[in-house]
């Protein structure tokens, strides 16, 4: 295959690619409703992730939002000697350079106002709703992320994590926040030689309406690799795929099968993309089976490599002490979460999945728990678990998987 060539991008070539020098990063972005998360973005990336009529209409986050960002640091800068009044002299110094940020089709380096700047980190970002009703969204874009900018920080986590005062719609500190990144956030260690696997967040059908059928294309699944590289051309599998029951009343799993055509990074074509960032995969999937986020939720890897669909789990789980976000009339301490009970129903997120979940059975720190919908995971995998609480579901716990009941495919 021969090597995708746009000047704005690294040469890229799939049949020699170096898992060393493979190192993006994926932050996200939370806080409650109205603190700027989408500003935010916008003033690193330029890139504006409320794009729905319905989001625009109310002025807030309710799909994640997607932004690839590039950060660079000028070269050095000198500061020339002068005499100064008394006499003295003042010796030239030499400062690092500034920080700033472009989005992802910018060149890796560039001149401006005669500083080189010259790339230091890729950046995607994912930009979560803030409203406590869209809990599972933002749950889901957890499931893809390696950090986290919290725009409160007062009583969490992050006490202890630096401050960076800013104005996103001015653009002040900006520069600021980016020689952060670059210096507070590491890189984390990627797992390139393993079976790739994708986490489908977002999907798509990308034809107009009325599209000729000479040029229709197939659907498009986005989300963040986890592990592995995929390659245009490969063939790929998505699990639980399309989910029936039997006339027994039993669940019937039908993976989807196709091969991909095309990988983006937003406008970006690639030969190959790697864990960190998020990723447009073009498939020749019937695009009826990908519009409107259908595929949420499903797993994508090569064709026959993917773990096994799972009906029923059995977790080891931590309850928080209190509920979180709600609100008490008195002002009194917010209300203790209740231990599970049998019979109840959660619901359980295991990465970009939302589910329904019936509790079967609960012994000390462990739970068996009845899936509404199979979900593609592995033993040791992290879940979320969140009850309903006055009409909204509220996060209670985490837990992780030990064994469950697995759905012949």
């Amino acid at each position: 295959m021969a090597p995708i060539t746009q000047d704005h991008l690294a040469k890229q070539d799939a049949a020699n690619v170096d898992p060393k020098v493979l190192t993006p990063l994926s932050p996200e972005v939370i806080s409650r409703q109205a603190h700027g998360k989408s500003t935010v973005v916008k003033a690193i990336s330029g890139v504006q992730t409320v794009r729905f009529k319905n989001e625009m209409v109310r002025n807030i986050t309710i799909k994640l939002g997607y932004a690839n960002a590039k950060i660079y640091q000028g070269s050095r800068i000198t500061v020339p000697g002068k005499t100064n009044d008394d006499g003295t002299v003042t010796p030239a110094t030499s400062l690092a350079g500034p920080y700033t940020s472009r989005g992802s089709s910018h060149p890796d380096t560039f001149t401006e106002d005669g500083v080189t700047y010259n790339l230091r980190r890729h950046v995607s970002f994912v930009d979560c709703p803030g409203h406590d009703i869209l809990m599972a969204t933002m749950l889901n874009g957890a499931a893809v992320m390696d950090a986290a900018f919290l725009l409160f920080v007062a009583g969490t986590v992050a006490d202890s994590a630096p401050v960076i005062p800013i104005s996103a719609v001015l653009k002040y500190n900006i520069d600021i926040v980016c020689e952060y990144i670059v210096h507070k956030i590491p890189v984390p260690r990627r797992n390139f030689v393993s079976d790739p696997r994708l986490i489908v967040i977002r999907s798509f059908d990308v034809n107009k309406p009325g599209q000729d059928v000479k040029n229709l294309q197939g659907g498009v699944a986005g989300g963040s690799i986890l592990q592995g590289i995929l390659r245009v051309g490969d063939e790929v599998e998505l699990r639980p795929g399309i989910v029936t029951k039997n006339d027994d009343g039993s669940v019937k799993c039908t993976p989807i099968y196709s091969r991909i055509t095309s990988l983006y990074a937003e406008k970006n074509d690639l030969q190959f993309a790697v864990p960190g960032g998020l990723i447009g995969v073009g498939t020749k999937i019937d695009p009826t089976l990908t519009r409107a986020d259908r595929l949420v939720g499903q797993v994508l890897g090569l064709k026959g490599r993917l773990p096994e669909c799972f009906a029923e789990v059995e977790i080891s789980y931590y309850l928080l002490r209190r509920l979180l976000g709600v609100k008490t009339s008195d002002g009194s301490k917010q209300a203790k979460v209740q231990k599970l009970s049998k019979t109840e129903i959660l619901m359980v997120n295991i990465g970009s999945t939302a589910t329904g979940g019936k509790v079967l059975a609960v012994k000390g720190d462990l739970a068996k728990i009845l899936l509404t919908q199979p979900v593609c995971t592995q033993e040791g995998e992290k879940i979320a678990l969140s009850r309903r609480v006055d009409k909204h579901w509220r996060l209670i716990g985490w837990g992780e998987i030990r064994k469950g009941v697995r759905i012949e495919i």
